[in-house]
């Protein structure tokens, strides 16, 4: 916005001048005083022109600073609302990542336990498929050894019954 300066005086009869030379023919046979008189008639009333315009311009100018005052108020108070919102938004998503933050951490804990207990249980299983296998064969070797001892039994049975029956015979065929 553009300040305006005060007119001086010299200014302001230089504008008189200037307006009566271009407005009204003056009339040569007036006299001095009657001149003197409407020239400060025209100047008064130039002056109270110039003044209202400059009031005017001054009331404008002041309507003007309090609108931008208003609107002023208005955006800092946006811009606090604003503020507080986003202070609400970071309180809110705070405790959402100080919690999600600990999971995962206790989720990295968890993992690292997981994994050696994770190779111990392979370790065992590989350990007890082999003691299974083992056992497994130790059970088909007794049961191989079982059914060779009864073979064996049946056939010493055999073998005693017969002795037995000869023996039987032999006695009987004595005299």
């Amino acid at each position: 916005m553009t300040t305006q300066k005060p007119i001086s005086e010299q200014q302001m009869s230089q504008m008189q001048i200037k307006s009566k030379n271009s407005g009204v023919i003056s009339n040569y046979n007036e006299s001095p005083l009657l001149r003197d008189d409407k020239d400060d008639e025209i100047s008064r009333s130039a002056l109270a022109v110039f003044r209202a315009k400059e009031e005017e311009i001054e009331k404008r100018k002041m309507e003007v600073r309090d609108k931008v005052h208003a609107h002023l108020g208005r955006a800092e108070e946006a811009t606090k609302r604003l503020a507080e919102i986003r202070e609400e938004l970071e309180a809110l998503t705070d405790p959402m990542r100080k919690e999600v933050s600990m999971v995962r951490k206790r989720i990295d804990t968890v993992n690292k336990e997981l994994k050696p207990l994770g190779l111990s249980c392979q370790k065992k299983e590989r350990e007890y498929k082999e003691a299974l296998e083992a056992f497994n064969d130790k059970s088909k070797e007794k049961a191989q050894l079982v059914s060779k001892l009864v073979e064996l039994v049946g056939e010493s049975e055999k073998l005693r019954m017969k002795k037995l029956e000869e023996l039987s015979r032999n006695i009987e065929t004595l005299p």
